[in-house]
C-alpha cells in the first residue's frame, strides 16, 4: 500500500510539472504570436488553466516531501507531549478541511459538467475540465493528510517521499 501512495504522490507531483512546461508553452506561444500578428485563441486562459493545475497537483507531492510550510519556531519550543497534541490538532483539522475542499471541488466541477458551463473566453472550455485537475490535487492532498493521520495513529512516524528532509534544516 505504501508504494502505491507514493506512486500516486509522485504522479501529481509529475503532472504539475508538466502543468509548469504547459504554462510556460502557453505563455511563451503567446509573446512569439502576437508581434507576428497572429493570435492564437484561448493561449491566455489555457495558461491560466495549467498554471492553476500546478499549484493542486503539486499540493500532496510537496507535502509529502516535507516541503510545506510548518511553523516548526514554535513547535521546536513546545515539549514532547504538547507537540504532539498540536501535530495530531493539525492533522485532524487539515484532513477536515481538505476533505470538505475536495468535496466541494468536486461538486463545482460536477455542476459545471451538468449544467454545460463554458468559459467566458473565447475558447468556450467546458469549465468542468480545468476544474477535474482540482478536483484530482485536492482530493489528493485529502489521501495524504490521512496518510499521515493514520501512521500517527497506528504509533509511527508520517512516511515522507524519498530524500525528504534534506532541505528541511535549510527551509525550517
Amino acid at each position: 500500500m505504501r508504494a502505491v501512495l507514493d506512486f500516486l504522490y509522485r504522479m501529481t507531483g509529475a503532472l504539475a510539472a508538466i502543468g509548469m512546461v504547459g504554462t510556460l508553452i502557453f505563455v511563451a506561444t503567446g509573446i512569439v504570436a502576437r508581434p507576428l500578428g497572429l493570435y492564437l485563441r484561448g493561449t491566455d486562459a489555457y495558461a491560466g488553466y495549467t498554471m492553476a493545475a500546478c499549484g493542486f497537483l503539486a499540493l500532496a507531492y510537496t507535502f509529502k516531501y516535507g516541503e510545506h510550510i510548518r511553523v516548526s519556531l514554535l513547535l521546536d519550543r513546545l515539549g514532547a507531549r504538547l507537540r504532539l497534541v498540536t501535530e495530531w490538532f493539525a492533522l485532524l483539522v487539515g484532513v477536515a478541511v481538505t476533505g470538505m475542499l475536495a468535496f466541494y471541488s468536486a461538486r463545482m466541477a460536477w455542476f459545471s459538467y451538468e449544467f454545460g458551463d463554458r468559459s467566458q473566453g473565447i475558447d468556450a472550455t467546458p469549465l468542468w475540465m480545468p476544474q477535474m485537475l482540482m478536483v484530482i490535487g485536492t482530493t489528493v492532498l485529502f489521501i495524504a493528510l490521512l496518510d499521515d493521520l493514520v501512521m500517527r495513529a497506528m504509533g509511527r512516524e508520517p512516511a515522507r517521499l524519498a530524500g525528504a528532509g534534506q532541505n528541511q534544516s535549510r527551509m525550517e
